[in-house]
């Protein structure tokens, strides 16, 4: 085979029956009913970091790193990307570090805290392997990882366990988003519609994973990892793309796209270290092969100054810095550290992730694709330690679209030291959202939306009867995920719609809440849409929409945005109002949903409204009638029926269909009217979208 240069390597994409000096297992077992796409006769794919530097006295290379006869007439690509081999030792056992900094990157942790654990729902990107420093001891202890792998401090991940068909369930996920168009050159090469359905499908699955877990009672000193497993099922299915490893840009991977667990980035070929900080390959240079960086993780866990938002200087690996009980030795110029070393002197670009604190989550993390750098220097530093800590500064790239800039103007902004330009007005809502909500206009001189009064809620003119029994629910401390005498829960199909953070699990016909009826507290799990605005909103003039609706805060996939404000009113007033072209603010509840939002159902379900809402926000609304209609949404609406004895209690409410960086525009589809309404006119669509 030959590379993209034309240079002739050895494909070692599979380890068969030839066990490596020090064998690890992966970290869930593969089933046989996962077939790899890579390889249909094997049952798992090669799972193992790269090693890199020199083999010690008295070893040789050996097979996967140096090769076998029939390589060449082997034409899969290994699943993590490798092109070409890298200088081989022994293969070492990885340990997790803070921040998710380790493997390849030597950034672990012996004994990591509640901290370094408890991110993203709880739980951080922990994985089961170990330091390589360290990696005789655990290879003596633990030659076979078992379904719970030890995560330090006596504590026990579960990734396995479930009483539920995980593999139907994964089949019907994939059935429903119809991948038999996604084909082996999707695989290895993305684009960003390949790129969205694997995080759609990850993400769909991995709240899944968490609905069901959520629903089994905790066990002490268990963190479970709905992400990991995941990911892996996903994996073994190969259910990724982008897998050859690359310099540069990623196909489908878009310069601001933000990423909430590690295992997004490895499944779309961004970073492919579960936990390393630093990822690189093998580079051909004549006859032999040097390391090469292609991306890095600044987590902020380390000495890192990224103070400049252009501007990273970037600790190197090593030197035990976080591993607590462990003497501080120099870092050396090996692994990532040599890596990058050889990008400095190549010019070669690398790839920046930047680590960010989920306000909603203080124990976890967002991680911001920053774009492209290039290594400007590097030099050896004193640590806080005293011993040697490699220091390498990276530049970024102009002519990019801004990203890790726009985290930090938007910080400055709520901190006051900054004043955002622009501004009309610091609150449209004037108090009545607990979350001020800014109105601003840097386009033209329009000062206020006319005739507009903010009303956070729902207007019904007259009480709607409801055609079913409600007799709420006895929860006196809350809605729990496996109470299944709970009523509120029985109608949601036997399971709460939301996991433990409040993201929606999937869409669904109709989502039942607890209300009036129910006995249960304000802050009950199943009543997330009633406590008004969770994410600072802004409404702002647009070059050619009117005015539109964004965050200031990164908003994740499922998560609760807004409902729809305003004043219910009957389909023959809102047909009035078409007629004159004045129903630029009514949502009709009856048009036919489209453009993705049904990617979030994986049992195609259509909507169920108990009659036909609509609601006119000319006069009187919130935040919602400034959203804009788009062909590629990122928010998509849900019907939700509050528990209510005496009427009943409808809302629309709006969550996020995938993550969506700060500063970008919600927009959702507004659907198609009916064929059998007499109501035939069209305007014209502004949204930009290839759609």
């Amino acid at each position: 085979m030959e590379d993209d240069d034309g240079q002739d390597y050895v494909d070692k994409s599979r380890v068969l029956n030839v066990p490596p000096l020090r064998c690890l297992a992966p970290i869930f077992p593969s089933t046989p009913s996962f077939p790899s796409f890579s390889h249909p006769q094997a049952s798992s794919p090669f799972m193992c970091p790269p090693p890199a530097g020199h083999f010690p006295p008295g070893f040789a290379s050996f097979y996967p790193f140096s090769g076998y006869p029939d390589s060449h007439n082997m034409q899969t690509p290994m699943p993590f990307g490798f092109n070409g081999s890298i200088p081989a030792v022994p293969i070492n056992s990885f340990r997790s570090g803070a921040n998710g900094d380790a493997g390849s990157s030597g950034r672990s942790s012996r004994n990591p805290g509640p901290s370094q654990y408890e991110e993203e729902e709880g739980y951080s990107d922990w994985v089961h392997v170990n330091d390589g420093e360290d990696s005789s001891k655990a290879a003596t202890k633990k030659k076979r990882i078992p379904k719970r792998a030890r995560a330090g401090s006596g504590q026990d991940i579960n990734v396995a366990s479930s009483d539920v068909d995980v593999d139907a369930m994964v089949d019907k996920i994939v059935e429903s988003f119809n991948l038999m168009d996604f084909d082996t050159f999707k695989r290895a090469d993305g684009d960003k519609d390949s790129v969205g359905y694997i995080r759609m499908i990850y993400d769909l699955l991995r709240r899944k994973l968490s609905q069901i877990e959520d629903s089994k009672e905790s066990t002490p000193g268990v963190t479970r990892r709905p992400d990991l497993r995941a990911g892996t099922i996903l994996m073994n299915k190969g259910i990724r793309t982008n897998v050859k490893k690359r310099i540069g840009v990623v196909p489908g991977v878009e310069v601001g796209d933000i990423f909430f667990f590690r295992m997004e980035m490895c499944l779309v070929g961004l970073h492919a270290p579960i936990m390393a900080g630093i990822d690189y390959m093998g580079l051909k240079v004549s006859q032999d092969e040097e390391p090469v960086a292609v991306s890095i993780v600044s987590s902020g866990g380390y000495e890192d100054n990224s103070e400049d938002a252009d501007v990273l200087v970037y600790s190197g690996q090593g030197g035990n810095i976080n591993n607590k009980g462990m003497e501080i030795t120099d870092q050396k110029l090996e692994r990532g550290n040599l890596a990058l070393e050889k990008s400095l002197h190549r010019g070669n670009e690398v790839r920046v992730i930047r680590g960010v604190k989920d306000i909603a989550n203080p124990t976890g993390k967002i991680y911001v694709y920053d774009g492209l750098y290039k290594i400007q220097e590097s030099w050896v530093d004193k640590g806080k330690s005293g011993c040697n800590v490699f220091k390498y500064k990276l530049v970024r790239l102009s002519g990019q679209p801004e990203a890790y800039t726009v985290w930090k103007s938007v910080q400055q902004w709520k901190d006051g030291s900054t004043a955002r330009v622009g501004v009309i007005s610091h609150d449209l809502t004037s108090g009545a959202e607990s979350i001020p909500v800014s109105l601003v206009n840097d386009v033209d001189d329009e000062k206020w939306p006319s005739n507009f009064t903010y009303y956070p809620g729902l207007k019904y003119s007259k009480p709607v009867n409801s055609n079913e029994s409600s007799t709420g629910c006895g929860c006196h401390g809350g809605c729990l995920a496996g109470n299944s005498s709970c009523p509120c829960i029985q109608k949601n199909g036997g399971n709460l719609p939301y996991t433990t953070n409040g993201v929606l699990v999937s869409q669904k016909p109709l989502i039942h809440e607890c209300g009036s009826s129910c006995i249960c507290p304000p802050n009950c799990k199943n009543r997330v849409c009633q406590s008004g605005l969770k994410i600072r909103l802004e409404v702002f003039k647009t070059k050619d929409k009117g005015w539109g609706l964004r965050s200031w805060d990164p908003i994740r996939s499922g998560a609760f945005i807004c409902e729809y404000g305003g004043e219910v009113t009957d389909i023959t007033s809102a047909e009035e109002l078409r007629c004159v072209n004045d129903d630029d603010y009514i949502f009709d509840a009856t048009r036919t949903n489209q453009s993705g939002e049904g990617f979030l159902n994986a049992s195609n379900e259509t909507l169920k409204i108990p009659f036909p809402l609509i609601i006119n926000a000319k006069h009187a609304g919130n935040v919602a009638r400034f959203m804009n209609h788009s062909c590629s949404p990122n928010v998509f609406w849900q019907p939700v029926l509050r528990e209510n004895s005496k009427e009943c209690d409808l809302h629309i409410v709006f969550y996020a269909y995938r993550h969506i960086p700060p500063m970008t525009e919600l927009t959702y589809s507004y659907g198609i009217v009916p064929p059998d309404r007499a109501d035939q006119r069209r305007k014209k669509c502004l949204c930009g979208s290839a759609k």
